[in-house]
């Protein structure tokens, strides 16, 4: 029923400056796999192969990355250095890539709707790179989500708990608990003070999106910031039909901060290259 997962990527990544003056802030590497390309592997493995991603400019190294680069391939071919393009090639040969610009950042919600073209009139995944999710022994985060949104078939977002100090970076969930793990959303609050929250479970980066989203963008005035927040549209969606909040099982890493990037490359290091290394 899914097939396509969004990737807004035209951001500045102004936190990690002067890295990412020339460098998309989605290439910056965790260990030795760029943010990026960890969050296509999650939706190749939710089964969403047609990725789309929304760009912006000085963004063209996150195509070229998942493109076959015939003059390295050519200088390693035969040696023990081509084991390591292993991975890229397996996620190239399973995806089909497509890309649009965004001309101007005004927000999320602005984002996903450029990326209208790319997407149709489907349901479709949304994965932002710079939370770097996993769920070692289980389904990924977005395959979780797949499978909720078989049974519910509309919108859902993912939600975690956090506490009081950090409840104002986040959009926040209330809702009508259906059971432990899942809530039917009545509202939505975009970085609200810790007293004006309506609860502790805030969104994260991943998104399942019925198609009339759009509309709803459409018709969202700008929020906080004169930026169009996805979180006003999915309450109006909310309030007109239904959208479903899920705690999500696994960890998650905010590699939008310099902090949660070296926690994620740390994390990284231990549970996964050490463990490739001494193979």
């Amino acid at each position: 029923m899914i097939k396509k997962c969004l990737f807004p990527v035209a951001g500045y990544g102004t936190r990690f400056l002067p890295a990412t003056k020339a460098m998309p802030k989605e290439m910056l590497p965790i260990v030795n796999k760029p943010l990026v390309q960890y969050g296509v592997e999650e939706a190749l493995d939710a089964g969403l192969f047609e990725i789309a991603f929304v760009t912006g400019r000085g963004k063209r190294t996150i195509n070229d990355h998942f493109d076959t680069s015939y003059e390295l391939e050519h200088q390693i071919a035969g040696t023990d250095k081509e084991q390591y393009l292993h991975g890229i090639r397996s996620v190239i040969e399973r995806a089909v890539f497509s890309t649009t610009r965004q001309s101007q950042m005004k927000g999320l919600g602005h984002a996903i709707l450029t990326g209208q073209t790319l997407i149709g009139d489907e349901p479709f995944g949304v994965i932002l790179a710079d939370d770097l999710c996993f769920n070692p022994g289980g389904d990924s985060v977005m395959a979780q989500m797949v499978k909720i949104f078989r049974q519910v078939r509309c919108s859902i977002v993912a939600v975690q708990e956090v506490p009081p100090d950090q409840i104002h970076k986040f959009g926040v969930i209330a809702g009508e608990q259906v059971r432990d793990d899942l809530y039917r959303v009545t509202n939505m609050v975009e970085k609200p003070a810790a007293d004006e929250a309506p609860s502790n479970l805030a969104i994260i980066g991943r998104y399942i999106l019925t198609q009339d989203i759009f509309d709803y963008i459409k018709d969202t005035p700008p929020g906080k910031n004169g930026e169009i927040q996805i979180t006003d549209a999915l309450l109006r969606q909310a309030k007109a039909g239904c959208v479903m909040a899920y705690k999500f099982k696994g960890l998650r890493f905010d590699c939008g901060s310099i902090d949660g990037f070296v926690e994620a490359t740390n994390y990284c290091y231990e549970h996964f290259y050490k463990k490739q290394a001494a193979r």
